[in-house]
């Protein structure tokens, strides 16, 4: 049975190839440790960044480089795991992989779970799926919600609770299974059928690169096969 690993990152940007991270987090409630690192980025961290997560050049101008980061999260991650980060597979999933390359670091090949595809996916009736709602909906408290670990503990207790007693492999097999889908998931024509959204709606989405994210391949592939995208 797949033991699970919940982690998050913290990074100087959104671009993977060009941006690094700066801080990567993850817990293991099989064997209720944790694993929380600051990253040298070897580079200046954006202002715009440090006021998202709040994170400075100094409080990691001391830490180690991604490749000696990189060996202790393999290390922690060690065993048959998987590891769930929420919208991991749009972006830390790409980072995780991109700093490996650059460190030369043979990473396993984890399976792993995006929460935020299962969120979508079993909980269509919500207006929004982002950490911070479904952690008001579940009812958990509130933490530090900047920083990585504080992330982790929160998508730890969110995702307990919406997969109930379901396995991980039960889980994988679940989000591997294609499904056609039929009305909108998210917005505000959510759950009007895919035929019945207003073509306008569609081009702002365009516009505003929503059918560019990888996490919104499937829809827009359900609206190319209708026809309503140019």
């Amino acid at each position: 049975m797949k033991r699970a690993i919940y982690y998050d990152t913290e990074t100087t940007g959104l671009r993977s190839q060009e941006d690094r991270i700066i801080e990567i987090a993850a817990y293991d409630p099989v064997r209720e440790s944790s694993f929380c690192e600051f990253i040298n980025p070897q580079m200046a961290i954006p202002e715009e960044a440090t006021r998202i997560h709040g994170i400075t050049d100094e409080m990691v101008q001391e830490a180690p480089t991604f490749k000696e980061i990189g060996q202790r999260f393999a290390d922690f991650c060690e065993g048959d795991v998987v590891l769930i980060a929420h919208n991991g597979d749009a972006f830390d999933r790409h980072f995780l992989v991109a700093e490996a390359k650059r460190a030369e670091l043979a990473f396993p090949d984890w399976a792993m779970i995006d929460s935020l595809k299962w969120a979508r996916k079993y909980r269509p009736d919500l207006p929004r799926h982002t950490l911070q709602f479904l952690r008001e909906i579940y009812g958990i408290p509130a933490n530090n919600a900047r920083r990585a670990l504080d992330d982790v503990m929160v998508l730890y207790q969110v995702f307990s609770l919406m997969i109930d007693d379901l396995s991980m492999e039960s889980v994988l097999k679940l989000l591997s299974q294609s499904e056609s889908i039929e009305r909108m998931p998210f917005g505000k024509h959510q759950g009007k059928p895919l035929s019945k959204v207003p073509k306008e709606y569609l081009a702002w989405l365009s516009k505003q690169g929503a059918f560019d994210k990888p996490e919104n391949s499937e829809l827009k592939a359900a609206f190319e096969k209708i026809g309503a995208l140019a």
